[in-house]
């Protein structure tokens, strides 16, 4: 077949979150698109990430609910579940989403290219079928790598195990494991941690630092670590993997701990210790694009060091989450188009983790907030003090919020409990318009919500709460 030849304003390397949402917004601001994906249209975060992931949680929720029922009044015997078709829904879900992508492709008039892509000199992408074989070469003034990450591994835990899982594996088991140990108290690390131990599995937590989630609030991480605790999941903090021994029906971890060596032998190990980006086989080196530590660096709008060249999300580096990869994807198509953009705040990104309760956080820990040289004030909502989170049934956790007592500028936020994800973006938009504490007390909030607690908490801070 000869090589197809392709001219466009800009070609995106990547169909993820951050590829694919650069597409459509070019392709409104008028510019002629071409996309190169090698697998599907969404990318981890749609096929095998943020989505499907997502929906397990959600079964794990009900599941929780069903053996909750006594405590509403409903008595529900012999209840048993079927993880095959657990995981088979979130495969279903996924797919489902895949197909709406390629839909939106269509209607904004993106081509899409099926291979990988690599750049071939200034101006030109040249896309490899699964051969190796150029099949197309792809010609414009402007380029966006957007490839993503894979899971890192750790020396002696090699993914190509069957006992040893990355994130990928772990969302596609056949039967619960009857023990996991997962390496890595981050997102990825609790998620999946909450969702097996709701189906019955031994879950043993890692984490080398001293404490969960270690990038979120110390408060609310380790309320999060008792609640986990107490839903029977073993948190082994300050603890370190000294080596592994893998046979063929399961994986001896040998651990460094505050309280000396200790092992744990287990069906299954999930290693869940962070991301490093797609930069192999992308001609990076011929086109001269700088990378550091398995990323490429860009500056506020997404630039390369080499002009006309940009990377989005998680390959340009952390926080390797897909609404960041949006964001970014958003911020550099308007930048080629010649709009008047800042980029993304930064500061201002939502951290959300899915397990429940569930952890968000926006803006500075009280931690960060005191060492920055901020005198604060801080205020506290327990939900247990919530008419609506009494009435369904989901009174574990708080609102936190944080102001500078000088400026009155709203700091950071963090919320656990059971609606934490969906919550945070109030305060994000709070954020965003300098909102004072003020404007956010004076804001009515529809009665009973659970997003009375984030009023009430601002109340706290400023000794105005009127329910504690």
């Amino acid at each position: 077949m000869a090589e197809e030849q392709h001219v466009s304003d800009l070609v995106v390397i990547g169909g993820g979150p951050g590829g694919y949402v650069a597409a459509i917004r070019a392709a409104q601001l008028g510019l002629q698109v071409a996309l190169v994906e090698r697998d599907a249209l969404g990318g981890v975060c749609l096929n095998w990430g943020c989505i499907p992931t997502k929906a397990l949680l959600h079964n794990a929720e009900i599941y929780q609910y069903i053996q909750r029922g006594e405590e509403f009044g409903l008595y529900c015997d012999n209840v048993r579940f079927d993880f095959e078709k657990i995981v088979g829904r979130s495969r279903q879900v996924a797919d489902r989403l895949a197909k709406g992508v390629a839909f939106l492709m269509r209607k904004n008039k993106i081509q899409v290219f099926n291979g990988t892509g690599r750049l071939a000199g200034a101006g030109a992408v040249s896309v490899h079928d699964a051969q190796g074989a150029v099949s197309a070469t792809l010609r414009a003034p402007h380029i966006i790598v957007s490839t993503g990450a894979r899971p890192r591994e750790l020396p002696g835990l090699s993914f190509d195990h069957p006992h040893v899982l990355s994130s990928t594996e772990a969302m596609v088991l056949k039967d619960v494991p009857e023990s996991l140990t997962i390496i890595g108290a981050g997102a990825i690390g609790v998620e999946f941690a909450y969702f097996y131990n709701t189906f019955g599995s031994r879950v043993t937590l890692v984490e080398m630092l001293p404490q969960v989630l270690p990038q979120e609030d110390r408060e609310i991480s380790e309320l999060l670590r008792k609640s986990l605790t107490q839903q029977g999941i073993e948190v082994l903090l300050e603890s370190r993997v000294e080596g592994a021994e893998l046979t063929d029906s399961s994986a001896h971890i040998r651990l460094q701990t505050p309280d000396g060596p200790k092992a744990i032998d287990s069906a299954k190990v999930l290693v869940a210790i962070g991301v490093r980006g797609n930069i192999e086989q992308l001609g990076l080196e011929t086109a001269g694009v700088y990378t550091e530590r398995d990323f490429i660096p860009v500056d506020e709008l997404c630039r390369t060091n080499v002009a006309g060249i940009y990377a989005i999300g998680d390959v340009n580096g952390p926080p390797c989450l897909a609404h960041v990869a949006s964001a970014e994807g958003i911020a550099a198509v308007e930048t080629i188009a010649g709009q008047d953009t800042q980029g993304i705040n930064r500061q201002n990104i939502p951290g959300c983790t899915y397990c429940q309760p569930q952890v968000a956080s926006v803006g500075l820990t009280e931690q960060a907030a005191t060492e920055a040289g901020h005198t604060i004030r801080v205020g506290r909502f327990p939900f247990m003090a919530s008419g609506k989170a009494l009435a369904v049934g989901e009174s574990e956790g708080m609102v936190k919020v944080i102001f500078d007592a000088e400026s009155d500028e709203l700091l950071g936020a963090h919320i656990i409990g059971s609606a934490a994800t969906d919550m945070i973006a109030e305060v994000g938009v709070a954020r965003t318009l300098e909102t004072t504490h003020y404007e956010m007390l004076k804001t009515v909030h529809a009665h009973p919500t659970l997003s009375e607690a984030v009023m009430e908490a601002v109340g706290d801070a400023y000794d105005e709460a009127i329910h504690i």
